[in-house]
């Protein structure tokens, strides 16, 4: 993911685990046995500005997720363009909000992430809203942000729980093994619930606390497709069925 700012942005691996999303579920387990045939996808924000979206979907891309937002006063530019542009070219696409908790609430965010890019809506192509949480990008000695742990899990859910009041999805949650279980204690508040996006290289990472499994896993910052490279951990038809809700 990325940090829109002046200096070098900060980016990290995903994967996205797909738990009991409040009735949406999927009805299995992603299967291991598919591995070659798991729909790849991509992330994108600003950086990559304009798009050759039907490139991209000949190259392999099946989804995207578009940066929209980040704290409570950044929009993405390029949003309108890149969200627009991958579903003409016949892509899922969801918006995900780049989360700054020291800036202000979870509410706060949630409401300005939904009033530029962040709402879902069951056409059968939209994504459910994402959370990208990690390490702080403004301070290498803070990367929690300066809140202690009780404050960065009530944060979380204050997030969420403005994005399923206007929604009715939960959010997927985007981060690290290493960020969730030092900044937030391995909280377990949310694995039944929110989907998982974890960032994983190496394709060994352990799991945050709280998930058995991620659903969508981002394996590397650059590849054939524009931006972060993903993979939904399931089948084509788990996929639609995810943005179905």
């Amino acid at each position: 993911m990325t940090c829109d700012r002046s200096t070098p942005r900060t980016r990290l691996a995903t994967a996205i685990a797909v738990a009991s999303l409040a009735g949406t579920a999927l009805a299995e387990h992603p299967s291991r046995a598919v591995a070659d045939s798991r729909p790849l996808g991509h992330d994108v924000s600003s950086y990559q500005k304009q798009i050759d979206w039907r490139a991209a979907r000949a190259k392999g891309a099946r989804f995207v997720y578009v940066k929209a937002t980040q704290s409570d006063s950044y929009r993405n530019p390029y949003f309108s363009a890149q969200y627009n542009g991958s579903r003409a070219a016949g892509l899922l696409h969801g918006a995900y909000h780049f989360a700054v908790p020291s800036a202000s609430s979870g509410t706060r965010q949630a409401r300005y992430f939904l009033r530029h890019g962040g709402h879902w809506k069951a056409d059968g192509w939209t994504l459910p809203p994402a959370l990208d949480i990690e390490h702080s990008p403004y301070d290498a000695r803070q990367p929690c942000f300066g809140l202690d742990r009780t404050a960065l899990v009530h944060w979380i859910r204050a997030f969420s729980d403005e994005v399923r009041r206007s929604t009715g999805r939960r959010p997927v949650i985007y981060t690290t093994a290493r960020w969730w279980d030092r900044c937030t204690g391995g909280s377990r508040a949310f694995g039944a619930t929110h989907p998982l996006w974890l960032a994983d290289y190496s394709g060994a990472a352990r799991l945050p606390g709280g998930w058995s499994y991620p659903t969508i896993r981002q394996y590397a910052s650059h590849g054939p497709l524009p931006g972060d490279q993903d993979r939904w951990n399931g089948t084509l038809a788990q996929l639609r069925k995810f943005a179905d809700g």
